[in-house]
């Protein structure tokens, strides 16, 4: 059973029949995660069955909506923020300790925007959803959530530099300082791309890492480079 093969029917076609529901209802219970083809949950409604295949439908299983959700991302650096969208895919799901163990849905994958942008160069935190209300937080309040950045610097900063760096309202902090090199930690609101890369100019510096840690009050924690979680039901960005 594929969606590509050209014998059966439509899979959301089959349901609608079996539970005597719209085509479109049919399809939420496939998105849903309620029926099963052969005892595989099959989460397509394109899907194409053969008359012999065994299709069932969860007893009790609603045809509601697939609630929005917002997703977590480590960007790699040196990837554009318009390209760490192709990285949403099943097989990037962080599976780790802590990780939220809730059905994935095709659905989660479609038409997720990124509230966070990031320079190209830097690696981190990126927050994507597909909720209206986070993404109304995000731009009605962009000024008011505080953004949490590393960055390394050649060389030692000098305390004028970091005067230069430290005015409200950013707050930089030296985390580790040596001849080989400072790491500095920016704690500021509103952030936006070019921001760090231009204050650190004006202070005769130049960013060699940079690394988003948090953003508002979600940390980026031990979510592995290149994979993506979900945002936890008791976890708020803004």
């Amino acid at each position: 059973m594929t969606p590509e093969d050209p014998q059966g029917v439509r899979l959301a076609k089959r349901v609608a029949a079996l539970a005597g529901c719209s085509r479109r209802e049919a399809e939420l219970l496939i998105e849903n995660g309620a029926v099963r083809v052969d005892g595989t949950v099959t989460l397509l409604p394109q899907a194409r069955v053969l008359p012999e295949q065994d299709v069932r439908i969860e007893s009790g299983a609603r045809a509601v909506e697939v609630p929005p959700v917002t997703l977590l991302l480590h960007k790699p650096a040196g990837l554009r923020t318009e390209d760490a969208a192709a990285l949403l895919v099943p097989a990037n799901l962080y599976t780790g300790s802590g990780a939220m163990g809730r059905p994935l849905l095709p659905r989660h994958l479609q038409g997720q925007r990124c509230m966070t942008p990031l320079d190209a160069q830097a690696s981190g935190l990126l927050v994507f959803s597909q909720e209206w209300r986070v993404e109304r937080k995000f731009t009605e309040d962009a000024d008011f959530i505080e953004h949490e950045v590393t960055v390394d610097v050649a060389g030692e900063v000098t305390p004028q530099q970091l005067a230069l760096l430290n005015r409200a309202p950013v707050r930089v902090s030296i985390g580790r300082q040596g001849t080989a090199g400072t790491g500095l930690r920016f704690a500021m609101k509103g952030l936006v791309p070019g921001q760090i890369p231009h204050m650190l100019e004006r202070a005769g510096l130049s960013a060699e890492a940079m690394k988003r840690i948090r953003v508002g009050r979600v940390p980026l924690a031990g979510l592995p480079v290149g994979q993506w979680r979900h945002l936890q039901p008791h976890e708020r960005v803004p």
